[in-house]
């Protein structure tokens, strides 16, 4: 093969790798949690989940843009905390038996429990704030001796 097309072959190989790993990345930053996974996520050991209650016809789950992949990409490398989001018209059952009666919701699980709701302004440094805070609450009251012993 010519040297120069095996560098160009290379380069656009390199690319394409490059272009693909991105993508990657930022579809993972939040996860869709539907019925089948919902349940099993939220219980995931000393994993801390901030989840999004929306519906597609909403207009304030439309208005919030791009917010809740912002902060997916914000959290990336936080550890055992994941961002989640519920589609509450494809996934009915969820959003009944978390009490979702509004759009948007935003809620704190940890395992497999509902710890808080956010009720703040819808900026990145706000929710990550908060989703942090709540993480710090948690890890406090895992050092915590058990009280009942």
């Amino acid at each position: 093969m010519d040297p120069v097309l095996r560098f160009r072959s290379t380069i656009l190989l390199l690319i394409l790798l490059g272009l693909l790993s991105a993508f990657s990345r930022t579809s993972a930053e939040v996860i869709t949690l539907t019925e089948e996974t919902f349940t099993d996520k939220v219980k995931e050991k000393d994993t801390l989940w901030f989840v999004q209650f929306c519906v597609p016809w909403c207009k304030h789950c439309k208005k919030l843009g791009t917010l809740w992949e912002d902060l997916g990409k914000a959290m990336e490398g936080e550890d055992e905390i994941e961002i989640g989001q519920v589609d509450c018209a494809t996934s009915k059952s969820i959003c009944s038996k978390v009490d979702i009666h509004s759009y948007p919701t935003f809620k704190i699980f940890y395992d497999g429990e509902e710890l808080a709701k956010y009720k703040g302004s819808r900026e990145v440094e706000s929710l990550k704030s908060f989703v942090l805070d709540e993480a710090d609450k948690v890890a406090q009251s895992e050092l915590e001796p058990d009280r009942d012993l």
